[in-house]
């Protein structure tokens, strides 16, 4: 499958080219930037891949499918392009600013015959591999707390199409719609700064309560200088705790590449594994392996007619609704009932 990607700043460098060449089935054809930085860049890092200042001169390049991670105010215009011109699209999150939005995309996805997944792929992260596993020793889940607190405050989204609940709010909450179903109801509390952009939202808890009886919390932060990766669960059988670390971001900013060897990709530290506490007593979890490399082979396998999208549109407009219902709970005060 023959690939490009549209942006090539943090989102592009660290979470999309790097997993990209860990897959042989797809051949990355291109990148988009026009920054004379950016290409440096790529020319470092990519050696032999072409860079184009535009969506379109890429598409007339003749690609298959395309990943937009530009800023967010300008993925919806850049996806009904690519869409127009037949090409699948793998769009960053936000996908969009909000569920009609999201909706408004996928139909024409759906119209124009081709894919449209969301680029969630904290859903293979270390952490929710390793809860996943854990979940069936501990009975009938009652409730569940994911905090994501990241001292980056440079790295924040600013304005109305930004903020942090967009950004790492999508990724937790679908985390939680992937463990424990459809939420029924929803309570948010977002933390607002004044930017020159705008205002905008650099912190946030929203509570879920879930279909299927779950109560799940998801917290995180950006410019209040703490770090912090942590799992708590509770269920009828007894608890899950970790503090752990943000395992496949930290291994490619230290140099490290997943297609330099996949077999050791992924694992969090040995001093940081979570603890599974029961009537038996309490026992350290070995680490699942995290691999974002998945993501992309299960899009080529999609895009080539042997398997089923890693995250269809459908599914990140749920996230969507979500975010939208934490929005106006925070402005209300009130449970939005979904």
């Amino acid at each position: 499958m023959k690939l490009g990607l549209v942006g090539y700043g943090a989102g592009g460098r660290l979470f999309h080219a790097p997993y990209i060449a860990a897959v042989p089935e797809i051949e990355l054809a291109g990148v988009v930037t026009r920054s004379p930085e950016r290409r440096r860049e790529v020319s470092g890092d990519l050696p032999g891949v072409p860079t184009f200042d535009s969506l379109s001169a890429l598409l007339d390049s003749g690609v298959d499918a395309v990943t937009i991670t530009t800023p967010p105010d300008t993925r919806r215009d850049l996806v009904l392009e690519a869409v127009a011109r037949g090409v699948h699209v793998i769009a960053d999150k936000p996908f969009a600013p909000n569920a009609a939005s999201g909706r408004e995309l996928a139909t024409a996805a759906e119209s124009a015959g081709v894919l449209l997944s969301v680029f969630h792929n904290r859903r293979w992260d270390t952490d929710i591999a390793t809860v996943a596993e854990v979940l069936p020793s501990l009975g009938d889940i009652w409730r569940c707390e994911s905090r994501f607190d990241l001292d980056e405050p440079g790295s924040l989204d600013a304005g109305p199409s930004g903020g942090l609940l967009r950004d790492l709010g999508a990724h937790l909450v679908d985390q939680m719609l992937t463990l424990f179903g459809p939420a029924a109801t929803v309570y948010g509390h977002l933390d607002v700064v004044d930017q020159p952009e705008g205002r905008t939202d650099c912190g946030f808890a929203v509570s879920l309560n879930h279909l299927s009886g779950v109560h799940s919390t998801v917290s995180a932060s950006k410019i209040n200088h703490v770090a912090a990766r942590q799992w708590r669960i509770y269920g009828s059988a007894g608890s899950y705790v970790s503090d752990g670390t943000d395992v496949q971001t930290d291994q490619i900013k230290q140099g490290l590449r997943p297609a330099d060897n996949l077999d050791s990709w992924g694992y969090e530290r040995q001093d940081r594994l979570g603890v599974l506490s029961t009537a038996k007593g309490s026992m350290t979890i070995p680490s699942a392996q995290g691999r974002y490399d998945e993501y992309y082979r299960q899009f080529a396998a999609a895009v080539d007619g042997r398997g089923p999208q890693p995250v269809p549109a459908s599914e990140g407009i749920a996230v969507l609704d979500v975010l939208d219902a934490a929005r106006r709970s925070s402005e209300t005060g009130d449970t939005v009932r979904l």
